[in-house]
């Protein structure tokens, strides 16, 4: 089968590849390779995937209305898996465009070349941002998600909406899947596994935000791709029932551990890994963010009969190991 990936140099998007490559898919890898983040990290994601030979990597901008209707047009995909963003709540409060020619205008040519290229079925990220800052937890697919407190979680919800319109309009299969703070070798540098390890390895302090009264549905990389890798053999279909309401070939489901824990946990769980202990700043809520995310998962097991099940003892461990290795190879 041909796959298209969009945001194969990213963290999900490499691992995403790098599965369907191992079941003898033929995978078409995008990327814009943008500085966002360190660049040598995402060529070390792609020098993970160059040596399977059903792989082919196209560096492109998913803003490029021509060059992607033309992509879709001469691959001619049976599915595509849409991962590529711009990630990062914090950093949508810097730079607001680049959310939309990402999120939006990006999502929007995936979609056309879907509609245009009778692709079966769409695959794409959302984000537990979504959320924002509901109150009920665990967060359900059926709870009301009209108050994003971010630009980044507001494209998010955009993106469910364009899907859904797509699907209703032009019958085409969607499927959307809400991440809940994903980690593991290879993360990125912006996020906090990175941050805490780099800091406490180096003996500099960390900043701790909302005095660590934070709690995150950390999952593990693994989980995640396990997950991708079976819901985007579930096609949804036309009037099916779901909890949306719909009667499109539309789903959304929540994809995490379904085990939130306390930020103090998640930095004991790094120390640990790194046989040092952290200094701590603590800090105020930052804007953007929120105090708690907690995934029911329920909807995604029954889909696929899966459940994430990595400890943040164990992922952290794994992610300490890569960093080290990592750091000696720039």
């Amino acid at each position: 089968m041909k796959f298209l990936v969009t945001g194969a140099a990213g963290f999900i998007g490499m691992y995403v590849c790098k599965r369907l490559l191992e079941q003898g898919h033929y995978v078409v890898g995008l990327d814009n390779l943008n500085t966002y983040y360190l660049p040598k990290l995402k060529q070390h994601r792609l020098d993970q995937l160059f040596p399977y030979d059903n792989f082919t990597f196209i560096k492109k901008d998913l803003a490029d209305r021509d060059a992607i209707a033309a992509l879709f047009k001469e691959e001619q995909f049976q599915r595509v898996i849409h991962l590529a963003a711009q990630a990062g709540v914090r950093y949508s409060l810097e730079a607001p465009f680049d959310y939309v020619d990402s999120n939006l205008v990006g999502m929007m040519t995936i979609l056309e070349g879907c509609r245009h290229n009778k692709v079966e079925h769409l695959v794409y990220a959302s984000s537990s941002s979504v959320y924002g800052m509901n109150t009920k937890v665990p967060f359900s697919e059926s709870d009301t998600v009209d108050h994003p407190v971010s630009l980044y979680a507001a494209t998010k919800k955009s993106n469910e909406l364009m899907a859904h319109s797509y699907s209703h309009l032009y019958g085409i299969p969607t499927t959307g899947l809400r991440f809940f703070t994903v980690y593991g070798p290879g993360g990125r540098p912006d996020m906090a596994p990175w941050l805490f390890t780099e800091a406490i390895l180096n003996d500099r302090p960390i900043k701790v935000f909302n005095q660590g009264k934070m709690m995150r549905d950390f999952t593990y990389i693994d989980d995640i791709v396990e997950g991708v890798i079976r819901i985007q053999e579930v096609i949804p279909e036309l009037n099916e029932s779901n909890e949306t309401g719909s009667t499109a070939p539309y789903k959304i489901f929540n994809i995490g551990n379904n085990q939130p824990i306390q930020l103090s946990e998640f930095i004991e769980a790094i120390e640990s890994a790194c046989g040092k202990q952290a200094e701590k700043i603590l800090m105020d809520m930052q804007p953007g963010d929120v105090p708690k995310t907690y995934a029911d998962t329920a909807q995604l097991e029954t889909a696929v009969g899966y459940k994430p099940s990595t400890t943040i003892q164990e992922g952290m461990v794994k992610f300490v190991e890569w960093y080290k290795t990592f750091q000696k190879e720039l």
